[in-house]
């Protein structure tokens, strides 16, 4: 799968209907009446569109991305978004500086305990608001079902654990474990449950990610894992597949009552 500019325009469409849209629309009072977003792995720009919808079309985004190629794409699209390239291994680096709201979009289940540990530091000590959508949850399943697959979903969860840059990956741990170090900091959180619901309007979708599935399954060790994608991939123009995420919305105390439109926030 990767980051890809074609794999993140093919689920584009099952991202956006993914989104809780209650969560997105108390994020973006929480970004208030003239927003600066620091968007974190912007890629081409998922946030700023999904989020884009919510807050006032003035609203100025910084991209922050290791990927100049996807930057490009992002800001070429949207003439309010600003370019970083950064490595977000270096969070002391995050242009933070008069920002209103971090986001992010299925970014939390690559990276390490370490690593949300030390960006929950930073965004407390800046008391930012933190919406991050689309995380992977480590629930997957597909009708009609075969024998292999909780086996499938069980190796992909082992290879979603390997360093995809950040240390040790959280994978399907990611959003409670976020929900718990910003709840630990003084934070309110709230998570929604978002998942992928794909039906054969997405079988182009569905064969890309089954192919990134039996790959990562073939590296944890599972050995049926081509067999396995060659069945399922035959079973996609009548089969569903559902994708467990969650999206999570982590509020300083002091800005809990913009939750509910009281804050002065943009509505």
């Amino acid at each position: 799968m990767g980051f890809a500019p074609q794999w993140l325009a093919l689920r584009d469409a099952a991202d956006r209907a993914a989104r809780d849209d209650a969560l997105m629309a108390a994020a973006a009072r929480l970004a208030g009446a003239a927003p600066v977003i620091v968007d974190l792995g912007a890629g081409t720009g998922a946030s700023v569109r999904a989020l884009g919808r919510h807050v006032p079309d003035a609203a100025r985004w910084r991209l922050v991305d290791n990927d100049a190629a996807l930057l490009s794409l992002a800001v070429a699209n949207h003439p309010n978004a600003q370019a970083c390239q950064l490595d977000l291994n270096r969070l002391a680096d995050l242009p933070l500086e008069g920002a209103t709201l971090v986001s992010a979009s299925a970014l939390l289940d690559l990276v390490s305990e370490g690593w949300l540990r030390a960006l929950v530091d930073v965004l407390t000590r800046h008391q930012l608001p933190f919406y991050a959508a689309l995380s992977y949850d480590g629930v997957m399943h597909w009708q009609p079902d075969l024998p292999d697959d909780a086996g499938i979903t069980a190796a992909f969860n082992r290879d979603q654990c390997t360093d995809k840059g950040f240390g040790p990956a959280l994978g399907a741990a990611s959003g409670h474990m976020a929900r718990t170090l910003f709840e630990q900091a003084g934070y309110h959180v709230r998570l929604a449950q978002t998942p992928w619901v794909l039906d054969q309007q997405h079988a182009r979708l569905q064969a890309e990610l089954l192919d990134g599935i039996a790959d990562a399954a073939a590296r944890a060790g599972h050995g049926s894992a081509p067999a396995w994608n060659a069945a399922r991939q035959g079973l996609v123009p009548q089969g569903t597949c559902t994708v467990g995420h969650v999206d999570i919305l982590a509020v300083p105390a002091g800005r809990v009552a913009a939750l509910d439109g009281h804050g002065g926030g943009h509505g």
